[in-house]
């Protein structure tokens, strides 16, 4: 579950940033389109925005890194969710520039904030759960023996000398 989680999340990731590293100037721009952020800010995210969803998205290929790499893309989709969800409910009407351009929508074209929502919602629940759970036999972690080990679940555990408190250990009777 962890590989095919892991796997769509950097899909998505390099794919979004590989759309807006080459036109740097757009990111700026949507990510000022938000008016979130002061201009400096929105400028420096823009332009570093892009590398990092591809940093983030070849870790989560190879499966390096791949718990910190989960955290950091479950909290990017967060804040995207954050975005776009304050948008809406100021009433602004932008292209989220989730994938490359962004900016004010023309006259005419409406926004699909609830489709982008819902999108960064699911990518976010593949980010938790590349976190949460061992980043699977075909991440580099795994090999290079970087990912804590698989810890058992109580019902994986028996023990016969074990008796619940319930239980009283039978006792034989002298006769």
């Amino acid at each position: 579950m962890t590989t095919v989680s892991r796997l769509v999340l950097a899909g998505v990731l390099i794919f979004a940033g590989w759309g807006k590293i080459g036109a740097p100037v757009l990111s700026v721009q949507s990510v000022k389109a938000y008016e979130l952020l002061p201009d400096s800010l929105a400028t420096v995210v823009g332009y570093g925005l892009p590398i990092l969803e591809i940093v983030i998205g070849v870790l989560l290929v190879a499966g390096l890194l791949t718990r910190a790499a989960g955290i950091v893309s479950a909290l990017l989709m967060l804040a995207f969710v954050i975005g776009i969800a304050s948008v809406w409910a100021r009433g602004l009407r932008i292209d989220c520039g989730c994938f490359g351009g962004g900016g004010q929508l023309k006259a005419g074209v409406e926004p699909g904030y609830l489709v982008d929502i819902l999108r960064d919602s699911g990518l976010f629940v593949l980010g938790v759960v590349t976190a949460w759970l061992p980043p699977g036999r075909f991440a580099l972690d795994s090999t290079l023996g970087l990912a804590p080990e698989r810890q058992p679940y109580d019902d994986d555990v028996v023990d016969d000398d074990v008796v619940d408190d319930d239980e009283k250990p039978y006792e034989k009777e002298n006769h």
